[in-house]
């Protein structure tokens, strides 16, 4: 590696596109920059683009960087013709219109397991069970409608032409990375095993794809990216790299044609966290973004027949097994809105009421929800009585039935065997004071929450700097500092949760 070379890394997320400039060798933070995404679940992948363009101009360009990488939002499905071309707006993994098609994945595999083995044909009636123990044992997740193994089924039955025109399939991350490196030719698109695994057409156990699998959801196996190593770079571009300045997304990115410049794997935006965290065995990370989610690194893969679990890689080469919920973050924003409060006065409205909150508990499914797998259900909220109609009472149950979702979470991955040592709070609804407060008592757990950054960027980064040096092992850039928080566990909160979750959380 070059004594003072930079690397940087991307954090393509739902929200925002973010860019971090780093020193390879120390890890020092040296520039910023950050763009908006647009808003929705369907978005053409062309602004993920622009605004990756918009965030490197406000960290300064690329010149003087020497490697980069990108971690994106999981799950999303991008489909290009045989020239490339974006064939529709990419649907992403919060989109539920592929519910449906998640169920009839499930079912279908169950019929086949049904009708194998033993020669018996079965009763004709498929055993979701059975499905469901089937994929997990194929990819080590369930199809739920995020996956975008169901966003292929959903668009092969209703959008047949767009369908037919697909040529390659991929992920945000990865048309990104393509854009990066070459653009035109779909055979040189590339991916991690992080983000491949989070397809629903990808063993992290064996290493490989199903292209079995995508048979069955796609009806015939489209281009896929090729899995690359987790310090594998996709491609080095030299100054001979053979763009004509006017066509060179490295010049739209101000990084200079004369300069070398190498391209990591990237990965998966919880991978990247895991990595920017340096998140060993027995390490547990709640993260509270747009989406929920909890996840552990392991040495071994898990498998979950429930579906709680998705059994998906890490960054690193082991594994990650991972429990999202849809409801985090935005169930703050919610309860400010409805509120008519800043974030900072729902924290403190929330701590000036009780534990519990008087008997008031929300079910937090205000956009459907993935754990439990409750794609169409509407939150609901309990216990309402005269004593507890206030805005602090309001402000407290919003905040414990986010956390509550995402307890269940925990027990999940504790349910597979994952060992738990320590915990760690990050994301954006972090740095509420309510939640850092809350967390360690419906968690049941002490919680650290380290010092606040950009950890998917932070990640990506080190992957680049991990790729530049050739070296066996992640760059060491030191422990990242993180604060206490302790409380008194309140088990009786979560049963009354849970009362309400299994009667509430309703379908429409």
């Amino acid at each position: 590696m070059t004594r003072n070379a930079l690397v940087a890394g991307v954090d393509s997320s739902t929200r925002a596109c973010k860019v971090v400039i780093r020193d390879a060798e120390t890890g020092a933070v040296l520039r910023r920059g950050a763009a908006p995404h647009p808003a929705g679940t369907e978005v053409h992948p062309s602004a993920w683009w622009e605004a990756l363009g918009q965030a490197v101009a406000e960290a300064g360009g690329l010149e003087d960087v020497a490697a980069v990488s990108v971690a994106g939002q999981q799950h999303g499905m991008v489909c290009l013709d045989d020239e490339g071309a974006v064939v529709r707006p990419a649907l992403l993994w919060n989109d539920t219109r592929s519910a449906q098609a998640a169920a009839d994945l499930v079912d279908e595999l169950a019929k086949l397991t049904d009708l194998g083995g033993d020669g018996d044909e079965g009763d004709g009636v498929p055993d979701p069970g059975a499905g469901a123990a089937a994929w997990a044992q194929a990819v080590g997740t369930v199809p739920v409608a995020s996956l975008t193994i169901a966003k292929l089924r959903w668009l092969a039955e209703h959008e047949p032409a767009r369908a037919k025109a697909t040529a390659a399939v991929c992920l945000p991350h990865d048309w990104l990375t393509w854009r990066l490196t070459d653009g035109r030719d779909i055979s040189t698109l590339t991916t991690d095993r992080s983000d491949a695994s989070g397809t629903g057409y990808y063993s992290p156990a064996a290493g490989a794809y199903r292209p079995d699998l995508l048979q069955l959801a796609f009806g015939r196996r489209p281009l896929l990216p090729e899995v690359l190593g987790p310090a594998e770079p996709a491609r080095i571009l030299q100054p001979s790299a053979g763009f004509a300045p006017a066509d060179s997304p490295r010049m739209r990115l101000g990084a200079a044609e004369l300069n070398p410049l190498l391209v990591g794997a990237g990965a998966g935006d919880n991978a990247a966290a895991a990595l920017g965290l340096g998140a060993q065995p027995g390490d547990v990370v709640v993260s509270i973004g747009t989406s929920g989610t909890v996840f552990a690194c392991c040495d071994t893969p898990t498998v979950d027949p429930t579906g709680a679990v998705a059994g998906f890689a890490d960054a690193t080469g082991r594994h990650l097994p991972l429990v999202c919920t849809l409801n985090a973050a935005r169930v703050l924003d919610a309860a400010a809105a409805l509120l008519g409060v800043s974030l900072g006065e729902l924290s403190r409205l929330a701590l000036s009421a009780p534990a519990g909150a008087d008997g008031l508990t929300l079910i937090p499914y205000l956009e459907g929800e993935r754990t439990p797998n409750r794609p169409e259900a509407t939150g609901t909220l309990h216990g309402l009585r005269l004593t507890n109609s206030t805005p602090a009472h309001l402000a407290r149950a919003y905040i414990e039935g986010m956390l509550c979702g995402l307890a269940d979470g925990l027990d999940a991955l504790t349910a597979v065997g994952v060992p738990v040592r320590r915990i760690l709070l990050v994301g954006g609804a972090a740095r509420s004071e309510a939640v850092r407060t809350m967390a360690p008592a419906v968690l049941g757990r002490t919680v650290l929450v380290p010092s606040a950054a950009e950890y998917v960027a932070d990640g990506a980064a080190m992957q680049a700097a991990w790729a530049l040096s050739g070296a066996d092992e992640v760059p060491a850039w030191g422990p990242c500092e993180a604060e206490r928080w302790e409380a008194e566990p309140v088990p009786w909160l979560r049963e009354r949760y849970h009362e309400y979750r299994d009667a509430g959380g309703r379908q429409r």
